[in-house]
């Protein structure tokens, strides 16, 4: 059994890759990130991938690797996204909007889970198994009653259709894969520390306990109702 976790090296990314290792101690766990990550813990079933994640033919390149041992993968998290960084902030009026930041938003939230889930679809074996990317609910169209966030919004909204689209197919290709868009509500991390304010202390997460949520959210959902969008108490959220 093989897990996967793109986006390893963020604070999300990092717990999900450990409580994969905790959860299914059978499996090794792939750890995907741009900047190569020492195993501190002696978990010699936690490997370490030192990739780009945002070049496809490094994807592939690494993915012909992996099917050259006949791997595949059982559950596959993608982690990867932005809301801030060096060269975008989330915009609070339309005169914030730039073409710039709305391109780097889709590139890194839209784009690179999308390639991710073009490669693998041959990689899933003939029994159960899960996809995640992960979403937020400020993506889900019916709920936004806010507005602002146009790029994240949109990349996120975006991820959300491609995932959903892709769904249809995989269920030709990949038919025992459950395809999931997961919010993991408001996480101590790099990502949320400049918005965090008004966040009531109950509902700021550990980046362990979100990802002790998705875990068991993956261990029960079933592909008959392929794809989901859920909160990290996996209640279902509109599209």
């Amino acid at each position: 059994m093989n897990v996967l976790v793109i986006g390893s090296s963020g604070a999300i990314g990092n717990a999900i890759a450990r409580q994969m290792y905790k959860a299914f101690p059978q499996a090794t766990v792939y750890a995907v990130s741009r900047q190569a990550q020492e195993n501190d813990d002696g978990q010699a079933n936690l490997k370490s991938v030192q990739l780009d994640t945002t070049d496809e033919q490094a994807i592939a390149d690494w993915l012909a690797e992996c099917k050259q041992h006949d791997m595949q993968f059982h559950h596959v998290v993608c982690t990867t996204g932005i809301l801030h960084d060096g060269e975008v902030q989330p915009e609070k009026r339309l005169e914030d909007i730039t073409p710039e930041a709305l391109q780097h938003y889709f590139a890194i939230n839209t784009v690179l889970p999308m390639l991710w889930i073009k490669q693998l679809v041959g990689f899933f074996p003939s029994e159960h198994s899960t996809l995640t990317v992960l979403s937020a609910r400020v993506g889900s169209i019916e709920d936004n009653g806010l507005g602002g966030w146009y790029g994240y919004r949109a990349s996120k909204a975006a991820l959300n259709m491609l995932v959903k689209t892709a769904a249809v197919e995989y269920k030709r290709r990949a038919k025992h894969t459950s395809l999931i868009c997961y919010h993991p509500g408001t996480v101590d991390s790099q990502l949320s520390e400049p918005f965090q304010r008004n966040v009531k202390p109950e509902k700021l997460f550990t980046p362990e306990f979100t990802a002790q949520q998705l875990v068991a959210i993956i261990q029960q959902r079933k592909v008959d109702h392929s794809p989901y969008f859920l909160d990290w108490d996996n209640k279902p959220i509109p599209w």
